[in-house]
Formats: C-alpha cells, sequence, structure tokens
C-alpha cells in the first residue's frame, strides 16, 4: 500500500499524490515486477477510465522522482517494481517467466572484472540473467 512517505516525498517536490497516481503506485506495488499494460489492468479493476497514457506518463514522472525503477526482462515492455527496495538482478526463466530477485552482490566479481578489464561500470539493478528456474530445470532433466 502506499505511505505517507511518498505522499510527503511527492508533496516535498511540488506533485500531489493524485488518485491516479495513488493507483498506479498500489498497483506496482502489488504486482512487484509489471509492464504498464500488467499495470493498467491492475488499476482497472478500480478506477475502469484510467487509460494507458495515463499509466505511462504517471511511471514516467515516478521514476523521474525515484519512486519506482524499470528493467528489461525479456523482448517486450520494461517492467516496473518500487524503487525503495533493495537494489536487485533479475533471474528469469524462459520456460514459465518466473522472476526471482537475487542480491546484486552475487554479481560482484563480474562487476570488478569488467571494470578491470574494460574500464566499464555496471549498473546492475537493471541487469536480468535468462535461464531456466530450478523447477522447470528439474522438468527438463526428467522429460
Amino acid at each position: 500500500m502506499v505511505t505517507t512517505d511518498w505522499k510527503t516525498d511527492l508533496r516535498r517536490r511540488g506533485y500531489r499524490l493524485t488518485p491516479q497516481r495513488q493507483l498506479v503506485l498500489e498497483a506496482v506495488d502489488c504486482l512487484e515486477h509489471a509492464t504498464p499494460d500488467d499495470i493498467l489492468c491492475e488499476v482497472r479493476r478500480t478506477a475502469s477510465g484510467v487509460n494507458i497514457s495515463t499509466v505511462y506518463r504517471t511511471l514516467e514522472l515516478l521514476e523521474e522522482l525515484g519512486l519506482v525503477s524499470h528493467a528489461h526482462l525479456g523482448h517486450g515492455a520494461p517492467t516496473y517494481h518500487l524503487a525503495d527496495r533493495h537494489d536487485h538482478m533479475h533471474l528469469v526463466c524462459r520456460d514459465c517467466d518466473t522472476v526471482t530477485e537475487a542480491d546484486v552482490e552475487l554479481a560482484a566479481p563480474l562487476g570488478e572484472r569488467l571494470r578491470a578489464e574494460f574500464g566499464f561500470e555496471t549498473d546492475m539493478k537493471h541487469f536480468a540473467i535468462f535461464g531456466r528456474c530450478r523447477d522447470c530445470a528439474a522438468k527438463a532433466a526428467g522429460s
């Protein structure tokens, strides 16, 4: 649910927590990793008049304000999640589409090596690794 801290943060920056913004924030919070279309479906459960352009504009503003963050977890639309959650990378199962959050510290050795060999600074919070989850790997091994 939307916290008072979000309301305070928005007001401090000169924005109000409008009903549409609140509904989008609540949908992102509830769904955890959701595309704009997923968020629209969730918002429309309460407010049928909201359209996709409102969702996109709201997500863009909320990301500018640092309240939500997005990651690309495949070829489709980006997925959004609350930015105040810990930084994490995404493990995406190609078979069942399950997204598992993993601590970015697991990839620290890779980041260090990329920095040492290429001078490349990584942004692991937008990082997705594709493969098979434990359950799908077990099913595939049993086939």
